[in-house]
């Protein structure tokens, strides 16, 4: 199972803007050395040192994670803006067909589908999953005018909607999918992947509770043991204290969550769109400090970054 990310952003893209581009410069050049410049294998070292929140980006795009299964079953979660260069950039399946999965229906979770160039192949097919209801009339509404001005009747034919049961599994492929109510205004549903022994769960758009901790049945089927938890980790402590009811929830409260599950690998996702890349690396220590001291690196902590695989 392998899984990429398109799109890691919450609540609005967030594209770099020249001061933040102009910043890396600036710091990049205050780290060169005479050395560094010499020979051309000095400057690709060089360069190479930088760390990754200077030489690199953690991305822009509204939510979008692409699971491809062992099989080649192609699942995608959430439709945010990272759709639309998945559309571009990623590899198509031999049969055009993708299983979209919606935690919910928030602009940025559905913002990409208009955008998305295979679903207007009339080849392509599309199977969207969402336990909410009217799934076709949600999406539909965002292609009509005065919003957009194409309506959705322009993409392939060949697209099913499937209002999911969270208590029963779906079979997709050679993987099943289930879904979990999670806290959020509205609404939003977590979704567990489980296939060749491995499990991944994606869960944006949630703001922790004391009842997510609560050993039931349905948690533990649900949440443990799993091997890759893609999880909001949106704010500070700080901001999680001030924004309480707003939907999402700090890294250090997600680190307990991950811990209490026996989680192994922890990816934080869903970042500020008002954090810079070195802020987001700043929580990114923080993160790691805080699951190193409350359980001894149990788990492991990562940033979901753009254009980055997971392999299971």
């Amino acid at each position: 199972m392998n899984v990429h990310f398109w799109g890691v952003r919450g609540s609005l893209p967030a594209p770099l803007t020249p001061q933040q581009v102009q910043a890396k410069i600036s710091a990049a050049i205050q780290r060169i050395q005479p050395k560094d410049i010499a020979t051309e294998s000095a400057r690709a070292q060089f360069t190479a040192s930088l760390p990754d929140w200077l030489y690199g980006t953690t991305g822009g795009n509204t939510p979008c994670v692409e699971v491809t299964s062992e099989g080649r079953t192609k699942l995608v979660f959430d439709a945010g803006t990272g759709l639309r260069v998945m559309g571009r950039l990623g590899e198509r399946p031999c049969d055009l067909h993708y299983h979209i999965f919606l935690s919910h229906f928030h602009w940025d979770h559905i913002q990409g589908l208009p955008f998305f160039e295979p679903a207007y192949n009339p080849q392509a097919q599309l199977d969207i999953y969402s336990p909410f209801d009217h799934i076709k009339e949600r999406l539909e509404e965002q292609m009509r005018e005065p919003y957009y001005p194409v309506r959705m009747d322009a993409l392939t034919k060949n697209i099913r909607f499937h209002v999911m049961e969270p208590a029963n599994p779906y079979m997709v492929g050679d993987v099943t999918v289930s879904a979990m109510r999670m806290s959020h205004p509205g609404g939003s549903f977590a979704f567990a992947v489980e296939g060749q022994g491995r499990k991944v769960i994606y869960a944006s758009d949630v703001e922790l509770r004391p009842s997510d901790f609560e050993r039931t049945a349905e948690h533990e089927a649900f949440f443990g043991g799993a091997d890759v938890l893609i999880h909001d980790a949106q704010y500070t402590v700080e901001e999680a204290y001030t924004k309480q009811g707003w939907g999402h929830s700090a890294f250090c409260y997600v680190i307990d969550f991950a811990v209490a599950w026996n989680i192994k690998r922890l990816y934080l996702f869903h970042h500020d769109p008002t954090y810079d890349d070195r802020k987001i690396n700043e929580i990114l220590q923080s993160a790691r400090w805080y699951a190193s001291y409350i359980a001894q690196d149990a788990v492991q902590v990562y940033l979901a970054v753009e254009g980055q695989d997971v392999r299971l």
